[in-house]
């Protein structure tokens, strides 16, 4: 085929794409925080640093996120030929796996250690993310900037639980008695 593709073609393939990876970024995102929840006696009994926000805010802007990440990654998938589309989207897959991660590590194993490790991590991951789907499609490294933003804002967040909570880190919640997981 010598022709390129019509607007309405390429419309169509976002909208696809949209339509597949706006919900997968918001259940497999959501999921983890049903699982492992902050609602928990290990949590609870953390000292919680100034800048801990209240914790509705906390499906508030994670959910926008999602659905931010969920178009930006449709901006790119949809971006058929363009050079760099397979490394954007395979970094960004890492990056969203290493994001799944920090909720089973920090609330599930109450490893504040790890966790802060995953997250800077994560924050260089997002920034090679944003570069390359960048070079894709400059709309979609926008959508990414309030995603960067807001996990280093978690990144500070966290090591400010490390360094008030150091005999927390890694310790075992609770009085061994069940704690209920609600799905």
């Amino acid at each position: 085929m010598t022709s390129l593709a019509s607007r309405g073609q390429l419309r169509a393939s976002f909208i696809r794409w949209a339509l597949f990876a706006v919900p997968a970024c918001l259940l497999l995102g959501i999921l983890p925080g049903r699982i492992w929840t902050a609602d928990s006696e290990w949590f609870r009994a953390l000292a919680k640093p100034a800048i801990y926000p209240e914790p509705m805010w906390f499906g508030i802007v994670w959910t926008a996120l999602f659905v931010l990440m969920g178009l930006a990654l449709a901006l790119v998938c949809s971006a058929w030929g363009a050079r760099g589309r397979n490394a954007a989207i395979a970094i960004f897959v890492v990056q969203f796996l290493l994001n799944l991660a920090w909720t089973p590590t920090f609330f599930g194993a109450h490893q504040i250690s790890a966790a802060l490790g995953i997250l800077l991590a994560l924050d260089l991951l997002v920034i090679v993310t944003i570069a390359l789907f960048w070079r894709v499609r400059r709309l979609a490294g926008v959508l990414l900037l309030p995603y960067l933003a807001w996990i280093l804002f978690a990144t500070a967040l966290n090591y400010e639980f490390l360094r008030m909570n150091p005999s927390a880190d890694g310790a075992r919640g609770g009085s061994g008695a069940v704690e209920r997981i609600a799905i």
